[in-house]
């Protein structure tokens, strides 16, 4: 589906009054938050190891790096996708330059844990919060924030990189491309 679907896809918002991605459809569950959609799904399909149990030292971290995800690093990604690409034109590109920057800045509390050397965020292991986390840092890039306003300090650059070449994440890039061509098609449908 072209994003973003509120704009292009404008059948879209019968299924999500939002027209946001993602959007989850699990039975009579509905859910958009990219975050919320993964802890969900360990709590309702696990156990698994990409979650964190309360038992385990990490767990607070597990949360916090979750919800930063989110809450600190997605907010001002959102506002320069809004002010300089969806309604680029329109005399707001200087909030979304300041948020890109501000994105940057805000990668503090990652570029310091990751500066042990640790391999994932916590519990010595792959979690959903690295996927939460992973997902902002690539999608900063693909936005071209890195190169424009970082760049990335080099251990949150070699983390984004081993991230993205765990066999999933290129799966998920080659459904996405799939996805994406059979839309362009006429192969998928709302």
């Amino acid at each position: 589906m072209p994003f973003p679907p509120r704009y292009l896809a404008k059948d879209y918002l019968k299924i999500n009054v939002l027209g946001t991605i993602p959007y989850l459809i699990d039975g009579e569950v509905r859910m958009t938050e990219s975050c919320g959609i993964p802890m969900y799904l360990v709590e309702k399909y696990g156990p698994t190891k990409l979650k964190v149990d309360p038992h385990e030292p990490d767990f607070a971290a597990y949360l916090n790096w979750i919800t930063h995800a989110d809450a600190t690093l997605t907010f001002p990604q959102t506002v320069f996708l809004r002010f300089n690409i969806q309604e680029a034109g329109k005399g707001l590109e200087k909030a979304g330059v300041a948020y890109a920057k501000w994105f940057i800045a805000r990668l503090r509390l990652l570029d310091q844990t990751l500066s042990d050397g640790r391999e994932f965020l916590c519990a010595g292991r792959f979690t959903i919060a690295d996927i939460c986390i992973m997902f902002v840092l690539w999608l900063a890039r693909r936005l071209g924030l890195e190169k424009e306003y970082g760049p990335f300090k080099p251990q949150t650059s070699a983390y984004l990189e081993r991230m993205m070449a765990r066999p999933a994440f290129a799966a998920a890039l080659k459904e996405e491309a799939a996805s994406m061509a059979a839309w362009n098609e006429g192969r998928s449908k709302l």
